[in-house]
């Protein structure tokens, strides 16, 4: 499950590198960095499910903080 999440935030930060690199070309469409930027919304909404989903079922748990 820990390598799901990180695949994950992996696809989330490159589909942002991929709006930055549309958005630095200056193409006349910006077509490709709102379709980008629109999976990076969409991955980190389901990361997020995800994350919950697996915390209620045990899949995952908290650590406590040590101090």
């Amino acid at each position: 499950m820990e390598m799901l999440i990180v695949i994950v935030l992996f696809a989330i930060v490159a589909s942002l590198g991929h709006a930055l690199f549309s958005m630095s070309t200056q193409q006349t469409s910006s077509k490709a960095m709102v379709n980008a930027l629109t999976i990076r919304i969409s991955l980190s909404l389901a990361l997020f499910a995800l994350l919950f989903i697996s915390w209620h079922f045990g899949w995952i748990e908290p650590h406590q903080v040590r101090r």
